[in-house]
């Protein structure tokens, strides 16, 4: 019989191999960046908050986001929270999640979704399910009834209720009611479908909507819908920005043609212009979602499902399981421009808290932001 032989060299050379390997600290994932501090560091796990574009909306998230990190010492369980973005469009949203689908430091996702409907966002959803990572939806959900295996829970607005209570205030600006046009980014998002039929069951059939335009959040196109419909439809008197940026490109469109006088101007959101408009009395109501809020308490309910956190969990969703309870609201605001306004605190009482807008200055201050 042959027998292998191994010699002097080769086995000294083989003994160094086990010693290089045994002094690597298999186990770690490659994908992962280690903190500083020998055997007892942890390898530093992802958090991201993939958002839907670049609006100054996602400022205020950023924020919470960076103060979640802050305040729940993510550096010192071993995580690390980052926002991504894409550009825009369903498609661009599908690439990132392919992407995080192939990447083994990602413990957990909270996406907002571009379409509701969106079938292969579901399904990579479900394949990071299926890895073991951990997803959440915020700001928009995908269909609650379609794709209801595809995240745990949600985090936001409840956005029918969000265009309902904007509703009730369109109705007390133009009690006489009046034809409108609502204007969005995408028609097919869950956020813009339930803010548009809320604004109509909140605004009473004294008011009609003649068209709900989409811009495909192209910012010279939101203007020209705006100059569009103004110049299409003589007949309409009030104008409604359901995105955060079609407020600007409202106000921009009106001040051009100048028809302010007959228009009544509502929108979401108040980005920083949005705000200067209001305080040079181009906007007659905001209705303010918590970003900023969005992004902290993403940031939480992701780090609580990775570390089995059931407190927290169950703090922030006590009905989980039942209609509704894989939802949690993150607060409205009300804005008007000052106490002249008709809109009062007792026609929003319940559903949203109600600032003039010296007041909500005041409260962005509190957090060091911008817009919100």
């Amino acid at each position: 019989m042959k027998r292998n032989r191994m010699g002097g060299s080769c086995l000294a050379g083989l003994a160094l191999f086990l010693l290089a390997i045994t002094g690597c600290g298999g186990g770690g994932d490659s994908n992962s960046s280690g903190t500083q501090g020998g055997a007892s560091a942890k390898p530093t796990r992802r958090l991201i908050i993939l958002i839907n574009g670049e609006s100054p909306f996602w400022d205020a998230c950023r924020r919470g986001v960076e103060d979640a990190t802050r305040e729940l010492q993510l550096d010192q369980a071993g995580f690390v929270a980052v926002v991504e973005s894409n550009d825009g469009s369903p498609q661009g949203q599908l690439e990132k999640l392919r992407q995080f689908n192939t990447q083994r430091d990602i413990a957990a996702v909270a996406v907002s979704a571009i379409d509701k409907d969106n079938a292969a966002v579901a399904d990579e959803l479900r394949r990071l399910r299926q890895r073991g990572v951990k997803v959440i939806t915020i700001d928009s959900d995908l269909d609650r009834q379609k794709f209801a295996d595809a995240r745990y829970a949600f985090i936001g607005t409840d956005n029918f209720k969000a265009g309902k209570v904007l509703g009730t205030c369109m109705r007390v600006l133009k009690p006489e009611g009046g034809k409108y046009v609502t204007f969005v980014g995408r028609t097919g998002a869950q956020n813009a479908i339930e803010r548009v039929g809320g604004l109509a069951e909140g605004a009473g059939e004294k008011f009609q909507r003649v068209d709900n335009m989409a811009d495909e959040n192209d910012l010279t196109r939101a203007r020209e819908n705006v100059r569009h419909a103004i110049q299409n439809h003589p007949e309409v008197s009030i104008l409604v920005g359901i995105w955060s940026y079609n407020a600007g490109a409202i106000v921009d469109a009106v001040k051009e043609l100048g028809v302010r006088k007959r228009m009544l101007v509502v929108a979401f959101d108040a980005q920083p212009d949005a705000i200067r408009h209001m305080e040079q009395g181009q906007i007659d109501c905001l209705l303010v979602q918590n970003p900023y809020q969005i992004g902290y308490q993403a940031v939480r309910m992701m780090k609580a499902m990775v570390e089995n956190d059931q407190k927290t969990i169950q703090e922030m969703y006590p009905n989980y399981g039942k209609p509704g309870g894989d939802i949690y609201e993150t607060g409205l605001k009300v804005v008007v421009p000052d106490a002249s306004s008709p809109v009062k605190p007792e026609h929003v009482e319940g559903q949203a808290e109600f600032y003039t807008l010296p007041e909500f200055k005041k409260w962005l201050a509190q957090y060091n932001l911008q817009g919100s």
